[in-house]
């Protein structure tokens, strides 16, 4: 089996033998759907495979290959009509240079349409199509003059839409250059305008639009007002992505070729760091990501081991997208409320359209931030309120990974800082040792947040603070507010099972949290006050003991699902933002 990772050419992953998980039976769902398609998806989601496949089975000229391609898949033992039926043009946005001054991208933009219309002039023998260099427009127009004397028409297939626009946008470039491409006669809805005004029997029939999100979207909306958004249809939900079923069979095929490592224990990881993507309102399936599950498959079978990363640095750039967020006015609030996994960010309703007016310009509410987080891939749907209203989660962990950077980064930006973290930290997997880490917490973490304005005065953000410090996914499967035993653990370390050959503890942490107001005490005296008197007040004791018990409870459970012989328990309490008092828990035997 040869995974096919960063490949999006379908003929070659079919014909090379490469994995491909068919999903060729959304063919007639998609006709039916209409006849101009919008479909987003966060980066990396395999959106590019997804229009090369069509592009496949739609091409007149690929026709004798339709047996070879897709008779083995769904679509080939039952094809639609349209089978081949179309010339195909495709222009992919990803590759328009956005640097520049206005003029610059235009010519850009210019070329790359250019490029296109003439690759699909040469590909059927078509020697009469005029260009002209300064107007693609004008060059689309004699295409569809040769297009129209055909006895068939023409499917145009458009790859990240968005892209450079979003990099011009997101660049921090003028906003004036971004409006010159969009707004009035701007030449990116010029070109939207012709997309439109050929398929109103210029000899365009379909077209398929993918992209990152709806930013430009809105903005091109009187250019293009004619495109049909799928994106949030429960029956695309896993048009791009896999299901868990499709993952656990491909790791039980691989491991009947001879494997070292347990089919379970790879799903188990797979299913903590790349699962958990749902793109419909209405609920359905959650997903792994593609790009993800196929980096860590490749390294499964060629290393005969996960990857040491389980971030693919191919997708790290998303952690521009958290620095964007962040520093907008309540932006941080945004990405605490996120890591509190059991709550998660409850907006009204996901913004569907909003333009680059919205995010230049616009109050920066929380459902606009976390719409935007939704589209970027790094929030997903996780179900909706007792009110109705749509619930949106971090879906696992190599995306938290990404909000815990930003966070420190943020918080603890000094190279002492970043000195003193591992070490820490490592005290506490390799001892089970909290207080050197409670130490640094409470001298340096702690006045962070206070000075800070945050709405949460509570135990979210010490567990935050231990989260941020503790969280290393090269050698934990490290999940804050796991599921179990009917509840949910604040925050659970338990080793990889590919490292568990180390010396590291499993570990499981239990939160509390006490005001000022609670003791009826100035921060003064809880500052001046030993960690052993603290420690000696009833209702800290009950604190301790009540987070204790759950712990316990909890830690049972854990030890049950992962087998775990050695789990470190800890019952931590917040004291205001000033101080934080621990003990070590005796776990109970399951």
């Amino acid at each position: 089996m040869q995974f096919p990772y960063g490949l999006s050419d379908f003929s070659k992953l079919i014909q090379g033998g490469y994995f491909y998980q068919d999903r060729t039976d959304r063919i007639p769902l998609l006709e039916a759907a209409g006849d101009q398609l919008i479909f987003i998806r966060p980066r990396r989601f395999g959106k590019s495979l997804l229009l090369s496949m069509l592009e496949h089975y739609y091409d007149i000229k690929r026709a004798a290959q339709f047996e070879a391609l897709f008779g083995h898949l769904a679509i080939g033992k039952n094809p639609t009509p349209r089978h081949n039926q179309y010339f195909v043009m495709k222009w992919d946005f990803s590759l328009v240079k956005a640097q520049g001054d206005v003029k610059e991208i235009e010519a850009a933009l210019h070329r790359h349409i250019n490029t296109a219309i003439k690759a699909c002039a040469a590909n059927y023998g078509w020697h009469d199509i005029e260009i002209a260099p300064d107007d693609a427009v004008d060059s689309l127009s004699s295409l569809l003059i040769r297009v129209r004397r055909e006895k068939q028409r023409l499917y145009l297939l458009i790859d990240e839409y968005d892209n450079f626009a979003n990099d011009v946008l997101m660049a921090g470039r003028k906003q004036a250059y971004y409006e010159a491409l969009l707004y009035g006669e701007g030449l990116l809805k010029t070109v939207f305008k012709a997309v439109k005004a050929a398929a109103g029997g210029q000899g365009l029939d379909r077209v398929f639009i993918t992209g990152v999100s709806p930013v430009v979207l809105s903005d091109m909306t009187s250019g293009y007002n004619v495109g049909e958004n799928i994106y949030l249809k429960a029956a695309f939900n896993d048009l791009c992505g896999f299901t868990e079923a499709e993952i656990a069979t491909v790791l039980e095929r691989m491991a009947e070729e001879g494997a070292s490592w347990s089919p379970a224990d790879a799903l188990e990881t797979m299913r903590t760091f790349y699962n958990g993507y749902c793109f419909s309102e209405t609920g359905g399936e959650r997903l792994y990501n593609p790009t993800l599950s196929l980096y860590f498959l490749k390294a499964l079978q060629t290393d005969g081991r996960y990857p040491q990363e389980m971030l693919d640095e191919n997708l790290a750039m998303d952690r521009g997208k958290l620095a964007y967020i962040a520093q907008l006015p309540h932006g941080e609030s945004v990405l605490i409320q996120a890591l509190n996994g059991e709550e998660g960010v409850i907006i009204p309703r996901l913004a569907r359209r909003f333009g680059v007016a919205d995010v230049l310009a616009a109050v920066k509410d929380q459902p606009f931030m976390a719409s935007l987080l939704y589209y970027f891939g790094v929030l997903t749907f996780a179900g909706r309120g007792v009110l109705g209203k749509p619930i949106l989660n971090i879906p696992n962990l190599v995306a938290r990974s990404l909000y815990v950077d930003r966070l420190r980064e943020l918080w603890l930006p000094t190279y002492e800082d970043r000195q003193t973290i591992p070490r820490l930290a490592e005290t506490v997997y390799l001892q089970g040792d909290l207080a050197p880490l409670v130490d640094f917490i409470e001298r340096r973490y702690l006045p962070v947040l206070s000075n800070r304005d945050y709405r949460w005065t509570n135990e979210l953000l010490v567990k935050i603070a231990f989260l941020t410090l503790l969280f290393d996914d090269r050698l934990y499967m490290m999940v804050s507010e796991t599921e179990v035993d009917h509840g949910y653990s604040d925050l659970s370390l338990i080793v990889r099972s590919d490292m568990r050959q180390f010396q590291a503890l499993d570990l499981l942490l239990e939160f509390k949290y006490l005001s000022l107001k609670d003791l009826d005490l100035t921060g003064e005296q809880v500052r001046e006050s030993t960690a052993a008197d603290l420690a000696a007040r009833p209702s800290i004791q009950a604190k301790l003991a009540e987070a204790a018990d759950q712990a316990q409870r909890y830690g049972a459970a854990l030890q049950t699902r992962y087998g775990l012989t050695d789990l470190r328990l800890f019952a931590v309490v917040g004291v205001g933002l000033e101080r934080v008092v621990w003990r070590a828990v005796q776990p109970v035997t399951p």
